[in-house]
C-alpha cells in the first residue's frame, strides 16, 4: 500500500511528503535542475572507474601513451594526469603530486566548482573562482609555464618528467 498525498485545491500549494511542507515552484525547479550535476558526477565516476581498472602506473597498460609524448617526446601539461588520479584514489598524495602537481591543484578547483554548482542549484551561496576577471588568463599562463618548466632538460626540472 502506498501513501498518497492529499490533492490540493486549486488555490493551495502542493504538499510535499517531507514533514508536510509546502513545495514552492522555485524549490521543485531547483530539484529538477540537479540532473545536470548528477550526470556530470556519474560521468566523472565512470572515468575514475576506468582509470582504476586500467592501472596507468603499470607500464604497457591499456591506456595509451600521451600523443604529444609519443610524437614530440615532450610532456604536455596533462601528462601524468591518469597516474595522478590513480595514485590519489589509492591515497598516495605524494605520488599524485609527483605525477602532475598542476593537475592535482586543478582537480581541487574543479571539485570546488562542482560543489558550488550544486549548492547554487539548491539555493545556497558559495564563493566561486571560475567567473573571475582574470581566471582564463591566469589558467593559460599557468598551463604554458607548466609545459615549459616540466620539459626543461636540466636538474631540478628533469624530476618533473613522467
Amino acid at each position: 500500500m502506498t501513501h498518497q498525498l492529499p490533492v490540493p485545491a486549486p488555490h493551495q500549494r502542493p504538499v510535499s511528503a517531507k514533514q508536510g511542507q509546502a513545495c514552492t515552484p522555485a524549490s521543485s525547479r531547483r530539484l529538477r535542475q540537479l540532473w545536470k550535476p548528477i550526470i556530470v558526477g556519474a560521468a566523472a565516476g565512470s572515468a575514475l572507474f576506468v582509470v582504476n581498472a586500467a592501472d596507468p602506473t603499470t607500464p604497457g597498460g591499456i591506456i595509451p601513451v600521451c600523443p604529444s609524448k609519443f610524437v614530440f617526446g615532450l610532456c604536455c601539461p596533462g601528462c601524468g594526469a591518469c597516474r595522478m588520479l590513480y595514485s590519489l584514489m589509492h591515497g598516495d598524495l605524494l605520488a599524485a603530486a609527483a605525477y602532475n602537481a598542476v593537475a592535482l591543484v586543478a582537480l581541487g578547483l574543479l571539485l570546488w566548482a562542482y560543489l558550488a554548482w550544486i549548492v547554487r542549484l539548491c539555493g545556497g551561496r558559495i564563493p566561486t573562482w571560475e567567473n573571475g576577471r582574470y581566471t582564463a588568463n591566469v589558467t593559460l599562463v599557468v598551463v604554458i609555464l607548466w609545459l615549459v618548466i616540466r620539459n626543461l632538460p636540466f636538474a631540478p626540472f628533469t624530476a618533473l618528467w613522467v
